[in-house]
């Protein structure tokens, strides 16, 4: 993870790409979508973020484990966008569960990792059972020569029930999920904008040695209080207009978290 990043704790801005063409909420041409990402990386590229993770969150309702070529032809025209715009790690996710399309794109767009639900251990989600992918996800990884593109599995996915696997604490699928070859855990709240349990933190980090980002849920009130528990933060909600996912970057919401930040970050941190 060091050699991703500048700073100790580092921040991940997220730009939820707007709905791609052939789900039910498109409403906009490539170029429009192109646009609109190009305005987000310019404003958080001048707030000072460590990476960006794009996700087509707009997709509802997601697919299940899989995605269209016109998804991942539209993604990483996107991708590719913010790559040449952005010259720190950028990231990228497909929902739900394309994994292996992630990947694709992230090696085709030049990106620095991918954000991967089930990843170890099945769960079941809105989309229906998601079973896990490492076997498949770094096999192919293997086999395309992206063994340069990271990928940070979350635990215990939010937006998602895990009553099959309840007698597997998170604290084991954190190590399993480091067993299984994955270079970052994320822990979440159980939905968008929730902020994790801070015993959930813990529990990762003392059963693995992965970086432990948080997923979810951080934001300019909140960030004092996790700061120590975790290694960096995925960031999208907060930094949103009006605190919703939803909606375009809010640059000011930016400036002050970051700021905030800056206040809790321990001399000697890279800023």
């Amino acid at each position: 993870m060091t050699q991703l990043f500048s700073r100790a704790k580092p921040v991940i801005g997220v730009i939820h790409v707007g709905a791609l063409p052939g789900t039910p909420r498109n409403a906009q041409t490539i170029t429009e979508l192109v646009s609109t990402a190009r305005d987000e990386v310019r404003l958080y590229r001048d707030s000072g973020v460590d990476g960006l993770i794009i996700e087509n969150m707009h997709d509802v309702p997601y697919l299940r484990g899989e995605v269209g070529p016109e998804i991942v032809a539209a993604m990483t025209v996107l991708a590719r966008e913010v790559r040449t715009q952005f010259d720190l790690p950028v990231g990228i996710q497909i929902l739900a569960g394309a994994n292996i399309e992630a990947m694709a794109v992230a090696h085709a767009a030049d990106l620095d990792f991918i954000r991967v639900e089930g990843y170890a251990y099945a769960h079941v989600a809105d989309e229906g059972l998601i079973q896990s992918s490492a076997a498949r996800l770094l096999r192919y990884r293997r086999m395309i020569g992206a063994t340069h593109v990271q990928v940070w599995a979350d635990v215990k996915k939010k937006h998602s029930a895990h009553a099959i696997t309840a007698d597997v604490s998170l604290g084991t699928t954190a190590e399993t999920i480091e067993f299984m070859g994955a270079d970052c855990v994320i822990v979440t709240g159980n939905v968008t904008g929730a902020a994790p349990n801070v015993e959930d933190v813990r529990e990762a980090k003392t059963h693995c040695h992965l970086p432990i980002f948080l997923g979810s849920g951080i934001n300019e009130q909140n960030i004092s209080h996790f700061y120590d528990e975790a290694d960096g933060f995925i960031v999208g909600t907060a930094f949103k207009k009006d605190g919703y996912w939803a909606n375009t970057v809010d640059p000011f919401r930016v400036e002050r978290f970051m700021k905030n930040l800056k206040k809790v970050s321990r001399p000697g941190e890279s800023q």
